[in-house]
């Protein structure tokens, strides 16, 4: 567990105003290690040999609310990607319904403050990576109604109708059936997630978009300029856009002497046979292994703060989050080790002259106003047009 001494003044802030995190895959790592086998990784106790996340650890970081991930590879394909996003989708509703006394599914800002009056963690659901929706608007809707609240438009892959930042493009950024995606997410409420897309595609989307949207794990690319991060043009967009971004605490995204060793760490994945996405127990250790004989540069709290204080110069305060990532990458910061450690970067923020409103809006208050304001657009757009039927075939030819 990361968070060491309770700091009075983070606990105070967080009893009235936890973090709701952007993205967490406990879910995927659930799949990976037991086959969604429950018993076999109980969170109501303690998993930290196995898990970034458990219960214990979410009360101990102040965790109010959390976007689950209802990830699939992007190697996933058509129906496949479809069943295991569904497959995914279960397995959230089997932990609210399991620990019932801990988590609460939410659908809606409203249920957001709920479960924060009731003392609960609400769990909404965001789904990673266009490939889960098959090129089907209706496949879309009806994630929505099973309470997938953000999509991610790409994930590492680009599609035919968007392009990602860590693939070669394939659309130009949004196709035509691309902004017929943001659109339909538009109308239904569905918030439209730019983390893991390139920067034409933000753009494109950010051009398209009546609703706010989010990074729900993405840091900024002029602190540490992995193309997975938020180019200053975008972020000074989301003012006017009433969107957030989420800061990620993943280390190659955070710090670039970090990115470069993961680059060899990656290749040593591939040379003993695992994806390098991979955390199964036996791919943590071939990680652990190569990181012994090759130690690898440390991120801290200190350096997310850094990625905090230039987002908030350039977008400012009411447009930032919290987006750890956790359980979907196997480093972490040192003193942000797993969801028990938001205290610690809460603590270096109002070391840095951050106040308790700051942290507030940082914590809670943006990302409950975000998704009201999409909730607000498609009540909106649903008095001026009814679904869309539109095919990719159709839109792009």
């Amino acid at each position: 567990m990361t968070a060491t001494t309770p700091d009075p003044r983070v606990a105070g802030i967080l009893a009235e105003f936890p973090v709701v995190d952007g993205h967490n895959d406990l879910p995927w790592a659930l799949r990976e290690q037991v086959r969604y086998d429950l018993d076999q990784r109980d969170i109501a106790g303690d998993q930290s040999a196995h898990l970034h996340t458990d219960l214990p650890r979410l009360r101990a970081g102040g965790v109010g609310a959390q976007f689950w991930s209802v990830y699939v590879r992007s190697d996933y394909a058509g129906d496949d990607a479809v069943s295991a996003t569904l497959e995914q989708i279960d397995v959230v509703r089997q932990l609210a319904a399991r620990y019932p006394d801990e988590l609460r599914l939410a659908y809606t800002a409203d249920d957001m403050e709920a479960a924060r009056a009731a003392g609960v963690i609400a769990s909404l659901m965001g789904a990673e990576g266009g490939h889960s929706i098959n090129n089907s608007l209706a496949t879309l809707r009806t994630l929505h109604q099973l309470g997938v609240r953000y999509l991610t438009l790409t994930h590492n892959d680009s599609l035919a109708w968007a392009d990602s930042a860590t693939d070669e493009p394939r659309a130009g950024g949004l196709s035509a059936f691309g902004e017929e995606v943001v659109r339909e997410m538009n109308r239904v409420g569905m918030l439209v997630d730019l983390s893991h897309v390139a920067a034409e595609t933000m753009r494109d989307a950010l051009r398209v978009s009546r609703a706010p949207v989010i990074f729900s794990h993405s840091s900024a690319r002029a602190v540490c300029g992995h193309p997975r991060n938020i180019p200053d043009d975008v972020l000074a967009q989301l003012p006017a856009n009433g969107g957030i971004a989420m800061a990620t605490f993943v280390p190659k995204f955070v710090l670039p002497e970090v990115g470069e060793w993961i680059l060899g760490a990656d290749e040593n994945m591939r040379a003993h046979g695992f994806h390098h996405l991979d955390t199964t127990p036996e791919a943590m250790q071939v990680h652990r292994a190569h990181q012994d004989g090759h130690p690898m540069p440390q991120a801290t709290a200190a350096h997310v703060a850094d990625h905090l204080d230039h987002m908030r110069e350039v977008a400012g305060i009411d447009h930032l989050g919290l987006g750890g990532d956790y359980d979907g990458t196997p480093f972490t910061p040192t003193d942000l080790a797993d969801v028990a450690g938001y205290p610690n970067l809460l603590g270096e923020l109002l070391d840095r002259n951050w106040s308790p409103a700051d942290l507030a809006k940082l914590t809670w208050q943006n990302a409950v106003r975000t998704l009201r304001a999409a909730e607000d657009v498609a009540r909106e757009e649903q008095t001026r047009r009814g679904p869309s039927h539109a095919t990719i075939e159709q839109l792009d030819g």
